[in-house]
């Protein structure tokens, strides 16, 4: 690689860090690198630093447009393409989860969903629907958990993320308040 050693060591990382999410070292690397750049990079540029084949960044930078991850950047005076990333980290932390989304939660609450609406034909299969079904419910519910939060803007967003297990205190303080409050009915009736 020919790269500074502190964006080296994070372009590695990221690369080891990408084979764990699922994408290649090469992919991983290659965003980890257009994320640190202060100037879109084209696909020689990024062969060079990264020292891998054309055709690997050819491929790595389709697979991290097809996440709308990268965004195509054009120069004047220039027929090359250049390549960069969002510069604002919520915007990418919200592609995320949004690709991820369509492409794994989406996916099996439909094939839930078709599984439940099924009549069972044996007692194996009705016990594997009731736990389909729990399932099924969680799931949903993580799922539009995660379309309330996709309508919050950042700065709410990280008031709620701050908020951390204070959640739990006001959940709690609520049920005291629901208790109290049931309690003082009785008292009146």
């Amino acid at each position: 690689m020919n790269l500074p050693p502190m964006i080296q060591s994070f372009v590695l990382h990221f690369g080891e860090m990408g084979s764990r999410w699922g994408i290649s070292r090469t992919v991983g690397q290659i965003y980890a690198l257009l994320f640190v750049s202060a100037e879109p990079l084209n696909a020689e540029e990024i062969t060079e630093a990264l020292g891998v084949s054309r055709s690997n960044v050819s491929m790595g930078l389709k697979e991290l447009q097809g996440w709308n991850l990268v965004r195509l950047k054009h120069k004047p005076d220039d027929r090359r393409d250049y390549f960069t990333t969002p510069e604002d980290v919520w915007t990418i932390v919200r592609t995320l989860a949004e690709e991820r989304k369509k492409r794994e939660v989406d996916p099996t609450l439909t094939v839930l969903r078709e599984l439940l609406m099924q009549t069972p034909g044996t007692e194996q299969e009705r016990q594997a629907q009731d736990r389909l079904a729990n399932l099924h419910e969680v799931i949903d519910l993580m799922a539009r958990w995660y379309n309330d939060v996709e309508r919050m803007d950042n700065a709410r967003l990280v008031e709620l993320m701050s908020l951390g297990a204070k959640v739990q205190r006001f959940l709690d303080m609520k049920d005291r308040l629901g208790n109290l409050t049931r309690l003082g009915r009785k008292t009146e009736d």
